[in-house]
């Protein structure tokens, strides 16, 4: 079967929900950029997909950086005088600043209000802050709550280790007829948050599920990988052979009811970035394509000058700019499986064009072939005006891609034209 074929026979909605469900199973876990809340994630995602797993040490050099300390969490509270949890780490994972050192000791209020983190503005939601390259210790919590704590002694106990181990990371690789590779990339280092970014995680592991036992052109790379320092280090890992990587796409924050947000990548006109905008112009949704800008989730250390890959960002509503990012509001209420099918159908028709773009050369290029007595000509109407755009811009230079913007005929339109003409041996 094709990816022609699969999208055909899609049923997109049953797609989504088999996402969320999958979203459900790993929302609890603690997870950060390494530890076991990362490992025992990438193990639920190898019953879904082949994922090769990789342990890079601690103190490993990755170009200007260096592999951290391992992190891990067994609990978490901070106690009142009469010895009950009034901040509990196994109610939300989201109470411990991430990546905090162990500690235990007794302080005043005055003293604890030093590691408290809240969000005045959103006062019965719980931030996420993390301290991963600073050795510090907190608790996030709601500004109500905090607001109801008594001036008093507070015991604070953080059960952590903070010790040489690895950085974990994995990656699925589904071979295709050419070695070109498309990559897609998705950071799985965040605890309990549903949209940014289990929503990309599952919905990239869903993704090279269905096209594993496709027939397709490109090969595709999946990675998961720890934000930032996952990224550097399987670029410094496969510094030499990135030159295979042909397209590529991050995904985060694919669940909310925000329409679809795509961010080119730093080359602005990268076929990638032509197919992507494509497709958003086409479904009608208001969807909006962004320019490069080198901040934002992993797009820019792909896009960094060194490798100027072109990669870009798919998204719905882009981080930062809905106030439940990065907060315990980013719960599993906040996606829906229908976002989420949207998201899987429209990724699988941007990787359609790829799959089937090419260029093509017109085999009468000395005026118009006769296309009437081929019986391709009745009277000029969308689908003879496809087949006279492809046989014009046919020269080897214009994909069809090409043809499809120059010609603002929607690209399966053009495709089908050429297929007609290669059919009948005016095209090759």
């Amino acid at each position: 079967m094709t990816i022609d074929d699969l999208i055909s026979n899609l049923d997109s909605k049953a797609v989504g929900k088999e996402i969320y469900a999958l979203i459900e199973e790993l929302f609890p876990f603690c997870r950060s950029i390494t530890g076991d809340g990362l490992r025992k994630t990438l193990r639920i995602l190898q019953k879904h997909i082949p994922l090769e797993m990789h342990e890079i040490p601690t103190g490993t050099e990755v170009f200007d950086w260096t592999i951290p300390k391992e992190w891990n969490i067994r609990d978490a509270w901070v106690k009142n005088s009469k010895g009950e949890r009034v901040i509990d780490f196994r109610k939300s994972n989201l109470h411990v600043l991430n990546y905090s050192i162990p500690v235990h000791k007794t302080l005043s209020l005055a003293g604890l209000k030093d590691h408290l983190y809240t969000l005045s503005e959103y006062p019965d939601w719980i931030p996420y802050k993390t301290s991963y390259y600073r050795e510090n210790w907190g608790f996030c919590l709601s500004h109500n709550l905090l607001s109801s704590l008594s001036d008093n002694n507070y015991e604070v106990m953080i059960d952590s280790t903070l010790t040489d181990g690895h950085l974990t990371y994995a990656e699925c690789l589904i071979p295709g007829k050419l070695k070109d590779e498309i990559l897609i990339s998705t950071h799985v280092c965040h605890p309990s948050l549903s949209n940014d970014n289990l929503s990309g995680v599952c919905t990239a592991a869903f993704l090279a599920k269905y096209l594993g036992g496709q027939k397709h052109r490109y090969s595709y790379r999946f990675l998961f990988i720890p934000g930032t320092i996952g990224a550097i280090t399987w670029l410094y890992l496969n510094q030499h052979s990135v030159d295979t990587i042909k397209h590529g796409m991050v995904l985060t924050g694919l669940g909310d009811s925000g329409k679809i947000t795509y961010k080119k990548s730093r080359q602005g006109n990268a076929e990638i970035d032509k197919a992507a905008q494509h497709v958003l112009a086409c479904n009608g949704q208001g969807n909006s394509v962004i320019e490069f800008s080198p901040y934002g989730y992993d797009e820019r250390q792909y896009c960094s000058p060194g490798f100027d890959l072109p990669i870009g960002r798919f998204s719905r509503t882009p981080y930062g700019e809905y106030p439940q990012y990065h907060t315990s509001a980013d719960d599993l209420d906040f996606v829906q499986s229908d976002f989420l099918a949207d998201s899987f159908s429209t990724l699988f028709n941007i990787l359609n064009i790829l799959e089937n773009n090419g260029f093509y050369v017109n085999l009468y290029p000395k005026c118009e072939p006769q296309l009437g007595k081929r019986g391709l000509y009745d009277e000029i109407g969308p689908h003879q005006l496809a087949m006279l755009w492809v046989l014009n811009y046919s020269d080897g230079k214009n994909s069809l891609l090409d043809i499809s913007e120059k010609s603002k005929i929607e690209f399966q339109s053009i495709r089908a034209a050429a297929n007609i003409l290669i059919k009948f041996n005016l095209l090759k």
